[in-house]
Order: C-alpha cells, then structure tokens, then sequence
C-alpha cells in the first residue's frame, strides 16, 4: 500500500497553498462571527459606499459592510459545503456498498438513483426548498439529495472490483462473516477513493448553496452567506460591482482550492496514478 505521507512530503506549491487558504477560511469561518458579528447592522448613511479605510470592502444598498458580511458569511458556506460532504459520504457510501455486494439490491438501489440523477439537481433543490421553506438545514438536505446517486454509484464500482480481488475470495473461503469481510477488507479500501469524493462533493455543495442563496431560496437574508450577499447586490452591479466581486473572489477560491487539494488527494490514494504522472 502506499504510504500517504509521501505523498503530503512531495506536495507542489499549488497544494500546499490550496491547503494554507482552506485552513486560513476554516479560521475565519469558526472565529470571524465572534469577534466581527454577523454585519446585520443596517446603516442608511453609509449605503454604496466604495472599499474605503472604514469599509474595507464597500457597503451594500442598506449601508450594510460588505467586509463583515463576507467574513461572517464564510461559516454558512462552509458549514454547508462540510456537512454535506459527510452525509454524501455516510449515506451514499452505505448505500454504494449495499448495491455492489448484495446484488438483489443492486437493481433496486441502483434505479432509483438512476431516477434521481435524471432530475437536474438545481431544479431538485429549488423544489425540496419551496416544499419544506428555507433554512439552512433546508438547503443541506436538498443538496444531499442529488449528490448521494453520484457517491452511491462510485462507492458501488469500487465495492464491485474490491469483491473480486484475492483477499476478499479468501475471506470468504474460510468461512468469514459477512460484516466481517465488509467492515475489515472491503470499507478500508474503498475510505481512499470516498475521501476524494467528500472533497468534490464539498466544492460542489459550496457553489450550490450560492447558486440557492443568489437565486433567493436559500439561506435567508439575516443569515449571511456567500451567495445571498452577492444576491443582494445584482440590482446595483454597475454603480457597486465590489458587493458582488469579493464574495464571489472568496468562493472562487475557496472552491479551486478544495478541487486542487483533492487533484491531490487522488494522486496520493491512487499509486497507479502516481506511477503515470510520474
């Protein structure tokens, strides 16, 4: 097996600085809101305004600071983006093994997320949202939703080549239970290519919810996100384009450096990758 060390010894700057941004947003997601608020104060003095010394990044069209806001926002989108992450990773992986060791479930299992993914899953989210309101447990589900078929599939194909190899013939052979086999030869081999998922599934689920937030059924206004902050400043992007540009700068980021970081990761969890790109 590959030892995963290596690989993080051998990191690119891209990597490393991917990895330095995504530990820096993680900060300024958990600690941001205590020490600057959510930026909920409303300032009609102060509205429009352009990045000054008192307003790093600008006010919006109620004198709100953009700077605050975007700060304070990045937990939302983050917390979004993680949480979605870990529950496409803990159903969809459960159900991806079902369906690639039980084959009476296979069929089952297998259509029905054929039927999900046939339903673009903006459309699936606008849908679960308008049914069960906003909020941001709200838009986690309808998130989730469509991105379980797509690990449920990958986890399957790896459980269905991961049953065929030696070892899993042998355990079957002498006799082993069959929540043994699964728990102690197939889940800890398939954990690499899952991981490297959870990663694309997190950048995915963080453009999501400002694709939601920024078309208005996500996240409330009170409840500062990403794409509910640039949502409030399309009416004014040509006399305030910076209410739109640095939250929309920091999700840009955000997001290549979650793909960046799991470019890696799936280099590293690969070795016949490795060996290619070598």
């Amino acid at each position: 097996m590959t030892n995963p060390a290596l690989g993080w010894k051998r990191m690119t700057w891209p990597v490393a600085a991917s990895a330095l941004l995504i530990a820096t947003f993680a900060a300024m997601a958990i600690f941001g809101p205590h020490f600057l608020g959510l930026g909920n104060d409303i300032d009609p003095a102060a509205r429009l305004e352009a990045p000054d010394a008192a307003h790093w990044f600008g006010t919006d069209s109620v004198g709100r600071d953009i700077f605050v806001r975007t700060i304070s926002g990045s937990r939302n989108s983050l917390w979004v983006g993680v949480v979605t992450a870990v529950a496409t990773l803990v159903v969809g992986g459960a159900l991806g093994l079902l369906a690639g060791y039980f084959r009476a479930a296979d069929a089952v299992l297998m259509r029905i997320s054929d039927g999900l993914m046939a339903i673009p899953s903006v459309l699936l989210a606008i849908a679960m949202v308008s049914v069960l309101g906003s909020g941001l447990g709200t838009v986690i589900l309808a998130i989730t939703v469509p991105e379980v078929p797509r690990t449920a599939r990958l986890m399957r194909s790896v459980v269905l080549t991961l049953r065929e190899l030696p070892f899993v013939a042998a355990a079957v052979s002498v006799g082993s239970s069959t929540a043994k086999i699964l728990f102690r030869h197939v889940i800890p081999n398939a954990v690499g290519a899952l991981t490297v998922q959870a990663t694309f599934v997190c950048a995915s689920a963080v453009l999501s919810e400002a694709v939601l937030s920024f078309l208005g059924v996500g996240t409330p206004p009170d409840v500062p996100s990403w794409g509910n902050v640039m949502a409030s400043g399309r009416q004014y992007f040509q006399v305030a384009p910076w209410i739109i540009l640095f939250p929309g700068a920091f999700l840009s980021l955000v997001v290549l450096s979650i793909n960046i970081l799991g470019d890696h990761l799936r280099e590293v969890a690969d070795p016949r990758l490795k060996k290619r790109l070598a």
